[in-house]
């Protein structure tokens, strides 16, 4: 199962600037077991996308492992299951 999340940030919150590199070698970690697929901010840094493939109580363990996720300036704005028909997702 693919699960995506979308987040929003506030701009330059220290918070979560301070949280990030952590966060990002957590997200290295996820990636080379196979559970993070892909991941990264938008353009504009006004939020991000990452795109795991794992089931509910998996993204429910990540999103709470992780504080940058309940950092100030972090907004969990959707955690959604996604069923790809075409590309490189696709069953």
């Amino acid at each position: 199962m693919l699960v995506v999340v979308e987040l929003a940030f506030a701009p330059d919150e220290p918070g979560r600037l301070e949280l990030r590199p952590s966060h990002r070698q957590t997200l290295s970690g996820l990636h080379e077991r196979g559970i993070l697929r892909m991941s990264g901010p938008w353009d504009d840094d006004s939020g991000a996308l990452l795109i795991f493939e794992t089931d509910t109580e998996g993204i429910k363990q990540i999103l709470a492992g992780d504080p940058y996720y309940s950092a100030p300036g972090v907004t969990v704005v959707s955690v959604r299951e996604w069923n790809p028909i075409l590309g490189a997702f696709s069953g």
